[in-house]
């Protein structure tokens, strides 16, 4: 009985003491983000080639829409080009998309992935533009976003993430979904370039040099194709900025089936990076002092928000339960006021990382299927093995559009 005890003390340690340092990360970038962005300043005045590549597999309810919204971009016409890379899709949208008119390269492919469809693309489309701007199937940027991205070019990047935010707030757990990619925004894209890291790429709504993405995607043949293009550049030393003003409008997920899909997929390539990439972070680390890279790769072991909250509130419950039960006495290895501490360090990270404008009762409303989304994320974990060696098709269908914003965001 003893040694089991033992063993469920040291076991809680273990777990303990990975949601407290995942706690201590995003407090340390969450209230990094409360401050302002560094400013640089332009060292070029130049307008550069758009090629935006919009690849999309039987994407066919939303694609027409989004090609021809890209076209309305307030950058000059001769310098930006809009190219739909269309796997699977049905003969009438390939016609509808030739009549706007946007380029149309078609792939086919015995698996499809998303590397293959870019890399495919770029073979046939030359090599006559300065940025690749990538964009899913279902995203619709404001006006300025080119602009955007290329004054960020004209300050010294070549890598730009741009601020994706929700298109719909529809149900519950859209609304859950775009809080979610705030808080993400706030933590590992505006908080690391606060402290002079790195933001993160999300896969859409990004700009690279054309040339140096071209490159580096050749090597690349994963699903979690923006997370290694990521690790390669950061490697090679490219600073990533985050263009917060420049938004891309990004479906959020309205189904649970979709939910768990899409999670699943991105936890299994999360896991599947630190697996390969451990040790060679922590050796440039070392060796040549880069803290971007092997900060990205802590950032792949990172639990998604919503199950360190709610593990935190689990093992909280627990504790407060035993000390009622046990009158006063000592409950297991770690002290419960260390979870107390955890949780609440990591629902006030949560909470001044949520855009006010999400401050309502809808909100409050969406924040009941919590439990659910917990439930639901457990279940993507559980199901993680294989995931990050297959694609997974995420569904889109809302082809409203959403409300633009104007001013800061």
């Amino acid at each position: 009985m003893e040694f089991i005890l033992q063993l469920l003390y040291t076991l809680e340690l273990i777990i303990f003491s990975y949601l407290a340092l995942a706690t201590i990360y995003i407090t340390i970038f969450g209230f990094a983000s409360l401050l302002k962005q560094p400013h640089k300043k332009q060292v070029l005045q130049k307008q550069r080639k758009f090629a935006v590549l919009i690849p999309g597999y039987k994407e066919d309810n939303v694609i027409v829409d989004v090609a021809a919204d890209a076209l309305l971009q307030d950058y000059p016409k001769h310098l930006f080009e809009v190219i739909v890379i269309a796997d699977s899709f049905k003969p009438e949208t390939i016609t509808a998309l030739k009549a706007i008119p946007v380029r149309v390269v078609e792939v086919v492919f015995e698996v499809s992935k998303k590397s293959k469809a870019l890399n495919k693309c770029m073979e046939v489309i030359g090599d006559q533009y300065d940025i690749a701007m990538i964009l899913d199937a279902d995203n619709i940027m404001e006006h300025d976003v080119l602009t955007q991205i290329n004054e960020a070019f004209n300050k010294g990047f070549l890598a730009v993430q741009g601020h994706r935010m929700a298109k719909n707030t529809n149900t519950d757990f859209a609304i859950l979904d775009a809080i979610s990619e705030e808080i993400n925004n706030k933590i590992f894209r505006k908080g690391h370039r606060v402290l002079g890291l790195s933001s993160a790429l999300i896969g859409s709504g990004m700009g690279i040099d054309y040339a140096l993405f071209k490159s580096t995607m050749a090597t690349v043949d994963s699903v979690g194709e923006d997370k290694e293009v990521e690790m390669k550049l950061l490697k090679q030393g490219y600073k990533i900025e985050y263009a917060e003003n420049a938004r891309v409008y990004d479906e959020k997920t309205s189904k649970k089936e979709v939910f768990v899909n899409q999670r699943r997929r991105w936890i299994a390539a999360q896991l599947e990076f630190f697996r390969k990439y451990f040790f060679d972070g922590l050796w440039h680390l070392l060796r040549f002092g880069k803290l971007d890279y092997f900060d990205k790769v802590l950032q792949m072991v990172q639990p998604p928000r919503i199950l360190l909250a709610g593990l935190l509130f689990l093992f909280s419950v627990k504790e407060l339960f035993l000390f009622v039960i046990q009158q006063n006495e000592a409950t297991g290895f770690v002290p419960a006021g260390f979870w107390f501490v955890a949780l609440q360090l990591t629902v006030l990270t949560l909470l001044i990382s949520t855009p006010r404008h999400f401050y309502h009762l809808r909100t409050a409303k969406a924040l009941l299927s919590l439990p659910h989304g917990f439930i639901l994320m457990f279940k993507s974990l559980i199901k993680v093995k294989g995931a990050s060696k297959r694609f997974i098709h995420t569904t889109h269908e809302h082809t409203e559009k959403p409300i633009r914003k104007k001013g800061p965001a």
